[in-house]
């Protein structure tokens, strides 16, 4: 059996391209599997995985609950707010006590970039990164190119333009990571204050004409604003937001191609796109939904495999 080229998965810019297809389709086995009426393997009967989240999630938390249940692994489910690190508890002195339980994999978020590459260096479990700070955001960036491959056949030649927020986002700059190296064409979209000064040195090109890259793309990916991450104002209004980079039906039916429509979630609806765009048939974000149990599946079963 192939396997991964990485022992944890920190970031999208540690993988190579057949990291990403042995994911994908490891991936597709594992969607057959949630689609039938017993959705369970026993594939990590014998696995337990820690689940720590030093920042509030509900989606990504959830999603990756439900990948860990669905292979029968044993978890356990950590978050900081209600924990030892509010009374001033390091982060390693925090896993090493969840270690000490005999946990195999460990599922974390925290605010602060490099977090995961840091705990890898100091534990002896297999770490997933489910999001550091503006950093990396793997799994979100894997299930996005997943439902691009499901949904147009392939990722490679296709043009890509991820809208909004680039410089707070980890989304973005995973996605960015995965895009190329599957062989996209990649766009940032957004105002000049919320895109990142060396973006370029990424290979991606920058358009501030949101109907320009639009006319141009295959798949526009709208991301969220993120006003918690915001210390400062980054454009006058969220009203004028809207009228420069939010995408509604209209704006779509003038275009002269269908393109499709992706949104990591949660929506802001009414700013970056309206309701009737989310909930129209150019839009997959429920299908990014259900792709992302079957992605998270794929990874932890890749480590775990590692790890045995």
């Amino acid at each position: 059996m192939s396997e991964l080229s990485v022992n944890h998965l920190l970031g999208i810019k540690y993988l190579n391209k057949k990291d990403i297809t042995l994911i994908f389709e490891t991936a597709d086995h594992f969607k057959e599997v949630i689609n039938r009426s017993i959705k369970k393997v026993p594939t990590l009967r014998d696995t337990t995985i820690a689940n720590i989240f030093f920042e509030n999630s509900t989606r990504t938390r959830l999603s990756f609950e439900l990948a860990e249940k669905r292979l029968s692994a044993d978890v356990v489910n950590f978050s900081a707010g209600q924990s030892s690190v509010k009374k001033g508890e390091t982060l390693i002195d925090t896993v090493n006590n969840i270690l000490s339980m005999k946990v195999d994999l460990v599922v974390m978020r925290h605010p602060n970039p490099g977090a995961g590459i840091f705990l890898s260096k100091h534990v002896k479990a297999a770490i997933v990164n489910a999001g550091d700070g503006a950093h990396e955001h793997p799994t979100q960036a894997l299930l996005d190119s997943y439902s691009i491959r499901e949904k147009l056949g392939d990722v490679a030649g296709k043009n890509i333009v991820i809208v909004g927020d680039i410089l707070h986002s980890r989304v973005a700059l995973s996605n960015i990571f995965a895009l190329k190296l599957q062989g996209a064409n990649v766009k940032v979209c957004g105002p000049k204050t919320l895109i990142p000064k060396h973006i370029e040195s990424l290979g991606v090109s920058v358009e501030t004409n949101l109907r320009k890259a639009l006319e141009w793309c295959d798949v526009a990916n709208m991301l969220r604003v993120q006003h918690e991450r915001m210390d400062i104002s980054y454009f006058p209004s969220i009203r004028e937001y809207t009228q420069q980079f939010g995408v509604n039906k209209q704006l779509l039916n003038s275009l002269d191609k269908e393109i499709v429509i992706m949104h990591p979630g949660p929506i802001n609806r009414g700013v970056e796109i309206t309701s009737d765009v989310a909930d129209s048939d150019q839009s997959i974000i429920l299908h990014q939904v259900e792709n992302g149990v079957a992605i998270r599946m794929a990874v932890l079963y890749l480590l775990a495999s590692k790890i045995q």
